[in-house]
């Protein structure tokens, strides 16, 4: 079996969800707080310039889900425009950056400390994990039903202190020390970390196969969701900038303000909707979408094709989430470093799309009758400037988190990035003889 035979089930409304889901996680509510510390109340410029890196990295994702089809994701797209032995790389390291799922787990599980304080972290981090994958085993549709409800509470909870917060914002607010505090560079560096909160919602590629209209909805649903709560998170980021003065939420979370701000029982419904939430939606958009690119990778032969095998009624690969259910296990039952191994992934990630971005411009002469059908169309010079734009972004963000990277994560990623290589020569002339065509024009 392969990504052909999923049911293709998710409507716009189920991308909006995983999209949205895996956008709003835990990382708005700390990173909020470190953006006022670097820019003052200009953190929610801020918010709105990452959001401009986010959408310039997603220009070439537009471009080819509009085009066709992908199965298997950016693994599909590597084979497309890279070469079947370099789908074999991006999937070693897709699976290595894959253990995020234990820290997305560890974190919702601290969440739910705060409420049961005697509990053990790793019986709840391993029951959260355990929910969440059996939520995912009866199938995507399901899952994506349980997400879209999850979104909404989670937003609900987002508009309430927003809400009241907006008219609780202290005059003089452009005012001088406290705003732009470190001029436009604090601007531009702080939109660079903050795309960790603005970005994810690219995620909705992996599930291509399963989407009923993906040459439609998926461009539409990235750009949309993106958009959307980019306005959320600005409207937000000016209450927490804009109530207390800066010394006192700088570096804090969004618990502070929403504490000041907030009747007891909503700030309550804040915080358990809003931080648990973010986290849950996050997690299970990850564990929804995690196993097609690798689905299609052993289908491919990549690695033992019985792992390809999907459950007869639910067409869940249950092979693959027993995989990354021991996974997102190992590191919570052994409590391995994960934080610098998932951290080892993302300059090689980075590294990916800068290649994918650039190797976009063959869109036209790989799929010319499609590329003339795409909304999205534009004029080789166009494509050639907007493509321009979207390397530079990606590059300038490469360019950040190498910057910052620690001896250890810089060591990491070459490791990863060797065992890759070597993995992909090494199986290649094995996989070479199954490897199918994992897209679809129509």
């Amino acid at each position: 079996m392969s990504t052909k035979d999923l049911k293709r089930v998710l409507g716009k409304t189920d991308l909006m969800g995983i999209a949205v889901g895996q956008i709003i996680g835990a990382g708005v509510m700390s990173l909020t707080g470190v953006a006022i510390a670097m820019t003052g109340r200009s953190s929610n410029f801020a918010f709105l310039v990452s959001t401009l890196f986010v959408l310039a990295a997603a220009i070439p994702l537009v471009f080819v889900n509009s085009c066709i089809r992908m199965r298997g994701g950016a693994y599909t797209q590597t084979s497309i425009f890279l070469g079947k032995k370099w789908s074999g790389f991006y999937i070693v390291q897709y699976i290595v950056g894959s253990i995020s799922i234990s820290m997305f787990a560890i974190s919702l599980a601290q969440y739910i400390l705060t409420f049961i304080p005697n509990a053990s972290e790793k019986v709840v981090s391993m029951a959260v994990l355990t929910l969440f994958f059996g939520i995912n085993y009866f199938g995507i549709s399901g899952a994506a039903k349980i997400q879209k409800m999850m979104v909404f509470i989670l937003i609900s909870a987002l508009i309430i202190f927003a809400g009241f917060g907006i008219f609780k914002i202290q005059p003089g607010y452009f005012n001088q020390p406290e705003f732009m505090t470190n001029g436009v560079i604090g601007i531009l560096q702080t939109a660079a970390l903050l795309v960790f909160a603005t970005g994810g919602a690219e995620v909705i590629v992996d599930v291509g196969a399963e989407a009923k209209n993906p040459k439609r909805d998926i461009p539409q649903v990235v750009i949309i969701s993106t958009l959307a709560v980019a306005v959320l998170y600005g409207v937000m980021c000016t209450v927490a900038a804009g109530v207390l003065p800066v010394e006192q939420v700088a570096n804090k979370t969004l618990s502070a303000v929403a504490e000041h701000i907030l009747p007891r029982p909503l700030f309550i419904y804040f915080v358990v909707c809003g931080a648990i939430f973010a986290t849950a939606t996050t997690l299970n958009a990850k564990i929804g979408t995690c196993t097609k690119p690798v689905l299609q990778a052993c289908s491919d032969g990549w690695f033992p094709r019985q792992l390809a095998t999907l459950h007869p009624k639910y067409k869940t690969p249950t092979y693959l989430l027993g995989v990354f259910y021991v996974v997102g296990a190992l590191p919570i039952l052994f409590g391995f470093s994960i934080g610098t191994i998932a951290s080892t992934v993302v300059l090689l990630a980075y590294g990916f799309k800068i290649i994918l971005a650039y190797k976009v411009l063959d869109l036209p002469k790989l799929f010319p009758n499609e590329w003339e059908k795409s909304p999205y169309r534009v004029s080789p010079l166009m494509l050639k400037v907007l493509i321009a734009i979207s390397v530079s972004g990606i590059s300038f963000q490469c360019y950040l988190l190498a910057a910052k990277a620690g001896i250890n994560q810089l060591i990491g990623t070459g490791i990863v990035f060797l065992v890759a290589l070597l993995y992909a020569n090494f199986r290649f002339s094995h996989a070479e003889d199954f490897i199918e065509v994992s897209y679809e024009t129509e």
